[in-house]
């Protein structure tokens, strides 16, 4: 059972909620109630709960600032927020203090019964890894006190060559483990989410030496099958392996099959994507360290060619065409002036795949989608000179982790240039009228938004506005307002159960009779009839 504490200034919503969830069936038990924040960040220190359910507006300590406190405090617990506001600045901070729902009042039982049924399954999602981390954590302490780790730093002194190759071959000996063969290559593993691909967060970091440790017995136990070699831990905890034999012939495709077998297994027994770099062949001990450095040198190529990929260095790489690449920075300049959206598309889209089919490092391909950058805001800016390229926008390049991350801010970037061209085309009058539609969609909720403060917007006057807008859209600026705030009015009354005072003063009305006259103006049936109708 979870415990759950539920947190309400109302007395009657306390009761309701305790009285109507069916705690016990949902896999929950209701620990206590309290009024206030502050009763309850003094309960939650007496009695630490899983999951707190709390209003957001509240005497002494209202909802944020006690989920500011369980963020800080209690990061384990779970919070989810009610409140008959729908304001996003609040959800704004729910997200800040990871919230994990955010409901608008009146919440049935039902709906507050499927919040919770989700809930649970996230809680017993983290106790189930808990308890996965916790066997493997006294596994992988055994594993420290034993052989097989004094194993892997002699294997790992041998292939980097920090060690005398005869040291390291009687130290193996010792532990009854023979190397010997004509031909030598290392494999290098990388488990994709634990690399410079993606952002990890502490608790992931934790997890790396033990989810290595389980790469690590996968590749061991496959290598041994096909007798082909031995798989150990380096000092970063990436895990390598050793392949030796007296068949050169068949070495290549053997090595091949056996990393993807242990690719293909490590998915579906961790659900781990893994990246493999496999080494050239060397005939010498002496010259392992050549084979280890070329391994892990290719798998830098991940950048462009992203996650889950074997590299191996002894398949031949295609040639580099750099007079392409710069044909397509001319074609990129042709789209653009001839406002043609999908060629450009096709173009950027072609630059990603000749990227990723390529073997071209992190460095170059941002120097290069950085050139593509700057192509597109010369040849916009030359329509167009409100179309700026920010800083931002070059260093999103630059910290992009992945190929594709930076190609989608290419993308997008592309995609406002084109709107830019596009937007060069209307008359100064039309652009006038389109930035104020924007800013009527944006302020609508304001009921003080009025032609005054448009106009103050656009630095022009109210009748030269009045005269370009009604010839833009037809219709007057209180006309276009209205017509904007009924329609989220109505979308309001057909997804929410607000009240109508909450709907006006969510779209614009101070006076909700006021807005039940305009409501009824437009659309012939008052906000209770077209909520009952639709």
């Amino acid at each position: 059972m979870y415990k759950v504490l539920l947190v309400d200034d109302e007395i009657l919503v306390r009761e309701a909620i305790s009285a109507k969830i069916q705690w016990e069936q949902l896999g929950f038990e209701l620990a206590g109630d309290c009024e206030n924040g502050k009763e309850a960040i003094a309960f939650l220190e007496a009695t630490p709960v899983d999951v707190v359910l709390t209003d957001i507006y509240m005497p002494y300590v209202d909802g944020m600032g006690l989920s500011k406190y369980i963020y800080e405090n209690m990061p384990q617990t779970t919070i989810i927020i009610f409140s008959g506001y729908g304001d996003f600045d609040y959800a704004k901070q729910a997200i800040q203090y990871k919230v994990a729902e955010y409901i608008l009042k009146p919440v049935t039982a039902k709906e507050l019964s499927q919040v919770l049924t989700r809930i649970k399954g996230k809680l017993d999602g983290e106790r189930r890894k808990e308890e996965k981390l916790d066997e493997l954590t006294k596994v992988y302490h055994n594993y420290t006190k034993n052989e097989s780790l004094i194993v892997s730093r002699i294997l790992s002194r041998l292939v980097m060559g920090t060690q005398a190759v005869e040291t390291s071959l009687q130290e193996m000996e010792e532990f009854g483990i023979f190397v010997e063969g004509d031909v030598y290559r290392v494999a290098a593993i990388d488990i994709d989410v634990y690399s410079g691909l993606y952002e990890i967060d502490d608790e992931l970091k934790k997890e790396s030496a033990l989810m290595s440790f389980v790469v690590e017995n996968i590749s061991n136990e496959i290598v041994n099958n096909y007798k082909a070699g031995l798989a150990y831990r380096d000092s970063d905890n990436r895990v390598c392996i050793l392949f030796f034999t007296d068949r050169a012939k068949k070495f290549v495709w053997e090595v091949s099959s056996i990393c993807r077998e242990i690719k293909d297994t490590v998915f579906q027994v961790m659900k781990l994507s893994v990246s493999m770099g496999i080494g050239i062949s060397v005939n010498k001990l002496e010259n392992l360290s050549r084979s280890y450095e070329s391994a892990t040198k290719i798998l830098k190529y991940r950048y462009t060619k992203g996650s889950g990929v074997i590299f191996d260095c002894e398949e031949p790489q295609p040639v580099e065409n750099p007079m392409e690449l710069e044909r397509n920075l001319k074609d990129i300049v042709s789209a653009v002036r001839e406002s043609d959206e999908e060629l450009l598309k096709d173009i950027l889209n072609h630059i990603e795949e000749r990227l990723k089919s390529g073997y071209v490092t992190r460095s170059r391909a941002v120097a290069y989608l950085q050139q593509v950058l700057g192509v597109l805001h010369e040849t916009v800016y030359a329509t167009n000179e409100n179309f700026k390229l920010q800083d931002s926008d070059v260093s999103g390049i630059t910290e992009a982790r992945s190929l594709v991350e930076a190609m989608k801010l290419i993308k997008n970037y592309a995609k406002a240039g084109m709107n830019a061209v596009s937007a060069a085309g209307y008359s100064s009058g039309e652009l006038q009228a389109i930035r104020a539609m924007d800013y009527i969609k944006e302020n609508y909720s304001d009921p003080a938004l009025s032609l005054n403060q448009i106009c103050n917007y656009l630095n022009i006057s109210t009748s030269r506005f009045s005269s370009i807008f009604k010839e833009a859209t037809g219709k007057t600026f209180m006309e276009v307002l209205t017509s904007v705030r009924m329609e989220r009015a109505k979308q309001l009354l057909r997804q929410t159960s607000l009240k109508n005072y909450e709907i006006a003063e969510k779209v614009g009305f101070s006076d909700p009779h006021y807005f039940s006259i305009a409501f009824k103006k437009m659309t012939g049936r008052t906000p209770k009839e077209y909520a009952r109708e639709t």
